[in-house]
């Protein structure tokens, strides 16, 4: 299940950054080199929603959700929750003054 689990992740986060690297920004024309926008909103122009960014929206919820599901299925499988457990613990008298 960890298996199938990771995989998903990997092929998830790839599609991620595959998508968001299609976009284009919102002030990626020549006015936006320069400083300039169309609007007087705060962060800038915004249009409707197109394809790429319901994409990226469905990925990255998707890309949160294996995330959370891979911690929960790691933290069932592992016994030991320490560090430390498996190292051999010698001990030693102090020195005699």
């Amino acid at each position: 299940m960890v298996y199938l689990v990771v995989i998903l992740h990997v092929i998830v986060s790839l599609f991620l950054i595959g998508v968001v690297l299609l976009q284009q920004g919102k002030s990626a024309d020549l006015a936006g080199a320069f400083g300039g926008q169309g609007s007087q909103t705060a962060f800038g122009p915004r249009g409707a929603a197109n394809l790429l960014t319901k994409l990226t929206t469905y990925s990255a919820i998707c890309f949160m959700l294996t995330s959370i599901g891979l911690t929960i299925l790691l933290a069932r499988a592992n016994v030991d929750r320490s560090v430390l457990s498996n190292t051999k613990t010698t001990q030693t008298t102090p020195a005699k003054k």
